[in-house]
């Protein structure tokens, strides 16, 4: 059972860069494709970014692409989302969570464990 902490989330200004963590605890990352979502307030979960079991492969939402990025440290069993250039639209819970299968996905339903979220807030 893979348990997954979410930190890094605060309040910033348009412009802006934060970087999100999430640590991985009762499993090995390497074992495990990753992914970053997030969910605004009266909006539906949104797929942000994922990485590949491998680390090679990964795939990003249409809205950062370019802006983040999703980076594994095998050593220290954590994934982070690099986040520049915020706005205010990025304002959001941003949930970390993995998945068994070996390759990126886009699909919440492919990921079997969740961390508990951080919020991000973006101020104009």
């Amino acid at each position: 059972q893979v348990q997954l902490v979410e930190s890094g989330g605060g309040l910033v200004q348009a412009g802006d860069s934060l970087r999100l963590s999430c640590a991985a605890s009762g499993g090995t990352l390497s074992n495990y494709a990753m992914g970053w979502f997030r969910q605004a307030p009266g909006k539906e979960r949104e797929f942000v970014a994922a990485v590949s079991w491998s680390g090679v492969s990964n795939d990003y939402g249409d809205s950062v692409k370019g802006r983040f990025t999703i980076v594994r440290d095998i050593s220290k069993n954590t994934v982070y989302l690099q986040m520049n250039s915020l706005k205010p639209e990025d304002t959001a819970v941003y949930y970390c969570a993995a998945r068994s299968g070996r390759g990126v996905s886009r699909g919440e339903l492919a990921y079997n464990y969740w961390g508990q979220g951080t919020q991000v807030t973006v101020s104009s």
